[in-house]
């Protein structure tokens, strides 16, 4: 009877230690399959944790500031804002990219937006931009260069004297394919973003 109890027991304890590997494999799988993704650009982030309150209140306490005289002319469909946090600097604090989808901030050329620092200070606003933009991997001035379509050709946005230039259009055209280490934000039309008023 001792010699089936230890047999048992020795039994159990391989299988857990198995089980204990087996987990470990898996995490490992995962990791890898993320990061995988991550760095080829395909990662879906639609499973993404909630947005922050304090972020959407600080767009929409900014957005009321900016757009003060435009408010009364809007209707009330017009006043709806879509954003996404990036850091661009590497400071550690994110970046908001703050766009529109509507008639009243988007023509032909393209729609409005802006980005703000963490502290919801206007680095620049932007015109003439279609969605998504495109976060590169260089840099000027410490922070991320970016490209922005308009007018179906993408422009090479980089940083000057602190701020983005606001019309991409007249910007310096981009030769070649978006490169596969970019970063798109405000994929408006094809991820399903949550949409504030402001």
């Amino acid at each position: 009877m001792r010699n089936k109890i230890l047999i048992l027991v020795t039994i159990l304890a391989l299988y857990s230690c198995q089980n204990k590997n087996d987990s470990k494999n898996i995490v490992k799988t995962i990791v890898q399959d993320t990061l995988s993704k991550t760095i080829g650009g395909t990662a879906n982030l639609s499973d993404a944790p909630p947005r922050d309150d304090k972020a959407v209140d600080l767009i929409r306490k900014q957005l009321n500031v900016l757009l003060k005289k435009d408010i009364p002319a809007m209707t009330k469909e017009d006043r709806y804002f879509y954003y996404e946090e990036f850091d661009l600097n590497n400071d550690k604090k994110n970046e908001y990219f703050v766009g529109f989808s509507n008639s009243y901030f988007c023509g032909s050329g393209g729609c409005s937006g802006y980005i703000l620092n963490n502290d919801g200070s206007v680095i620049n606003h932007f015109t003439v931009t279609d969605f998504p933009i495109y976060v590169t991997t260089s840099s000027t001035e410490k922070f991320y260069d970016l490209l922005m379509k308009s007018g179906g050709l993408f422009h090479h946005i980089k940083m000057k004297n602190g701020k983005y230039p606001s019309n991409p259009s007249i910007e310096e055209k981009w030769k070649g394919d978006v490169p596969k280490e970019t970063t798109k934000v405000l994929d408006i039309n094809d991820k399903k973003y949550e949409k504030y008023s402001f």
